[in-house]
């Protein structure tokens, strides 16, 4: 072992740890950055997923293969390769490698959408600015002062504006853009797309191709045969452009009788594609490259590793043409078999959603404030504009009738139209191509999770129903993003020091780590993807008619009374015990039983809006049932709150005369909800009054113990805290059974007049 990972050979295993380390970073990166150029086309459901998959496939393929002119930044776009010797520059790239992978796998695992491109250049610059700082400490004279010698900060600084600015921009425009174009063809757009479609195409898709040229084949081979025609020609070449596909898009739906737009969702999907792949290649494998590049110049040379300085890097490096073509295999694999690429898409696409769905987030302090803020705003500008105008913009504003959509047919419904798809993917393009033409930095995911947004709040997808959870959501991936930086700058910077510390040992060890992260990633990821519905989890009610609703509640009713039964039992052996462990499941027990409940209630609006009956009866009785369960969740919350809390502050043991009596009540209770699930599991309702004629034998115990202890609190009881808890259990079980047996009495009543 020793051998193999001796200094002869160590720069060799490095580079072939970078080849794996590669493969590996291009999966974590598709998955991540996928969202990108999938949303739209998915998110609109105008084009059939095997469509989208095919397309994009070619987009990155083409991109893949024409992306050698992008791979400079990992060589010299961060740091001055002239001032590090091959020993330093290796130890460099291995570092930046591991933190990349970890780094965006964590991201892909939370589903969150993160930059590529910030991420590999703050790895370059965290391990960079290590490497300096240790060489300036062992150089004579030299101070921190010289990090500038090492480090292209003008580009850093670049990089960093650019993407803020990116974010700010991508959003103010893309919601400026779906504003004007809502506001042209409202939401009942078929009809105007036959009178301006074709004008709409044309700009469309005159934008996207034009997009396609600046952003997705610059910088490749191809694109110098059209750098001639392209350059300084570029309003005659738009403008062509536009009158070309204006025609083009006329004549389409002329012959087809479809929408223009799903051309422009096809062609702009295909553009994000390309895009993404001829320039975020460089992030996956521009670095395992220059490794190899660095490589070569180094055995040419004869230098030991730590006196050959790499100036060479300096220098534009030839193709590989087979490894771009490998590359783009695997990103092509990748994109149709990466689970994490679906979870990532899966928010954007909710927080743009059009209809209500089950949230991901959870409001803040912080999206609470904006959003008061923009609804004063709002207002505010309500008082200013005239009556007639405000009107007519509420007409282009007004949706179809979805309230009766319930959140998970929501789910599975598109969750924006095509007109908000085409402007994502048109608005991320320009922008995108005129940055490129400024030569400014930014980060592709950026502009397009921000337009994203930027148009899903123009077309009032954040209504006052959903508005906090979609701003903390947003709130939330851009914090990420700061986190990106942050973290990799932080962690590259550690890493690198670990292995100038020791190559030999740390290596390996790192490699593991990663591997065993990665795993561990991955199957943590496979289960949330593959978790099935829990068979015992509450059912929203489907039926349309009254006796339906009584018939589907009786499985809820039965569900909850089992899981209420085991609580409460658990809840009092936990005591008995003072074992905290088994208290704080029959808690957090308690707490899904809670959040199912919640979401029942939750449906009552979709419920009551697909009643087939004028009637209220079948509204006015689930109503009352669901107030009920959450009277029994409430009281079962209190008792396993109060119990836990006791024995994990180390209080008095309960004495054995109150253990024994709270027993006491357990088995009786215990017998009384065994026989109501079987009443319902069995559908005999009519048993359901002799369960009810118990509720005065529960009662009276309960009251006999509560004088018990009253009389030892007299005589003997000595402990404050546990005469306060047995109190609380009690007085919190005799309202656990009053809800339980008013709510038999309701379904009674109601099942007798059925």
């Amino acid at each position: 072992m020793e051998a193999l990972f001796s200094m002869d050979n160590i720069y060799l295993l490095m580079l072939v740890a970078l080849t794996i380390l590669a493969i590996a970073d291009i999966v974590v990166g598709v998955s991540n950055d996928a969202i990108n150029f999938l949303n739209s086309a998915i998110g609109s459901k105008a084009i059939s997923i095997r469509t989208i998959m095919i397309v994009a496939s070619l987009g990155i393929f083409i991109g893949a293969v024409y992306s050698s002119g992008m791979m400079e930044v990992a060589r010299k776009g961060i740091f001055v390769p002239a001032m590090f010797t091959f020993d330093e520059i290796m130890m460099i790239f291995m570092a930046v490698m591991i933190t990349d992978i970890l780094l965006l796998d964590f991201f892909n695992t939370l589903g969150l959408p993160t930059s590529t491109t910030v991420s590999i250049v703050f790895n370059l610059l965290g391990a960079a600015i290590v490497i300096s700082l240790i060489k300036i400490s062992g150089t004579d004279g030299a101070t921190f002062a010289d990090l500038g010698s090492y480090i292209n900060k003008e580009k850093a600084i670049e990089i960093i504006t650019g993407t803020l600015m990116s974010v700010v921009i991508a959003f103010t425009v893309g919601a400026l853009v779906q504003w004007v174009s809502r506001r042209i063809f409202s939401f009942q757009f078929e009809k105007k797309m036959k009178s301006f479609g074709a004008i709409f195409g044309g700009v469309a898709l005159a934008a996207i191709t034009y997009f396609i040229f600046m952003k997705g084949l610059k910088g490749s081979p191809f694109y110098s045969s059209l750098k001639g025609i392209l350059e300084g020609n570029e309003f005659l070449v738009i403008l062509g452009s536009f009158v070309f596909f204006t025609l083009f898009s006329f004549a389409f739906q002329k012959i087809t009788k479809k929408s223009i737009l799903l051309v422009v969702i096809a062609v702009g999907t295909f553009g994000l594609a390309l895009a993404f792949s001829g320039n975020d290649l460089v992030n996956f494998i521009g670095v395992p490259m220059a490794a190899y590049h660095s490589y070569e110049a180094w055995v040419a040379s004869g230098l030991p590793a730590t006196e050959m300085t790499m100036e060479v890097l300096e220098k534009k490096m030839p193709a590989e043409p087979f490894l771009l073509f490998i590359a783009g295999g695997i990103m092509v694999v990748t994109l149709w078999f990466s689970k994490k690429a679906k979870t990532v898409a899966e928010t954007e696409i909710s927080l743009s959603r059009q209809n209500e769905t089950h949230e991901k987030f959870e409001p803040n302090m912080l999206s609470r404030g904006i959003v008061k803020g923009m609804s004063w705003l709002s207002n505010s500008l309500s008082g200013v504009i005239p009556k007639s105008a405000q009107a007519r913009i509420e007409a282009s504003f007004t949706r179809p009738d979805t309230a009766a959509l319930t959140k998970d047919q929501s789910i599975d419904a598109p969750a924006f139209d095509m007109i908000r798809a085409s402007v994502n993917l048109m608005v991320a393009g320009v922008l995108i191509s005129i940055a490129t033409a400024m030569k400014l930095p930014l980060s592709t995911t950026y502009v397009t999770f921000m337009v994203a947004m930027g148009t899903s709040l123009a077309d009032r997808a954040w209504g006052r129903e959903s508005a906090v959870y979609r701003v903390a959501g947003v709130l939330n991936v851009i914090g990420g993003w700061f986190f990106t930086a942050f973290g990799a700058l932080i962690a590259a910077g550690t890493v690198v020091f670990l292995i100038n510390w020791n190559k030999q040992v740390m290596i390996p060890i790192l490699l593991l780590l990663t591997a065993v992260l990665l795993v561990r990633n991955y199957l943590s990821h496979k289960r949330k993807s593959t978790t099935k519905v829990d068979p015992k989890s509450l059912k929203k009610s489907e039926s349309s008619t009254v006796q339906g609703i009584i018939t589907e509640s009786a499985d809820n009713i039965s569900n909850v009374i089992s899981r209420t039964n085991k609580i409460y039992t658990d809840v009092l052996k936990g005591l008995a015990k003072e074992d905290s462990s088994k208290l704080k499941k029959s808690r957090k027990g308690v707490e899904k039983l809670d959040e199912e409940i919640e979401s029942l209630r939750d449906n009552i609006f979709y419920l009551i809006k697909n009643l087939d009956e004028t009637s209220v009866r079948g509204s006015s009785f689930y109503i009352t049932i669901l107030a009920y369960l959450t009277d029994i969740a409430q009281s079962l919350e209190f008792i396993s709150k109060k119990s836990y809390k006791h024995v994990n502050n180390n209080h008095k043991k309960l004495r054995f005369n109150q253990i024994k009596d709270l027993q006491e009540i357990d088995d009786s209770l215990s017998g009384l909800l065994g026989e109501i699930v079987e009443v319902f599991d069995s559908r005999k309702f009519e048993r359901i009054s002799y369960a009810i004629t118990r509720r005065e034998e529960i009662d009276s115990m309960i009251a006999d113990k509560i004088n018990k202890q009253i009389e030892r609190t007299r005589t003997e009881e000595s402990s404050p805290k546990n005469t306060s808890l047995y109190f609380n259990i009690l007085l919190e079980t005799k309202d656990l059974v009053t809800g339980i047996m008013d709510l038999m009495e309701e379904y009674y009543n109601s099942y007798k007049k059925e």
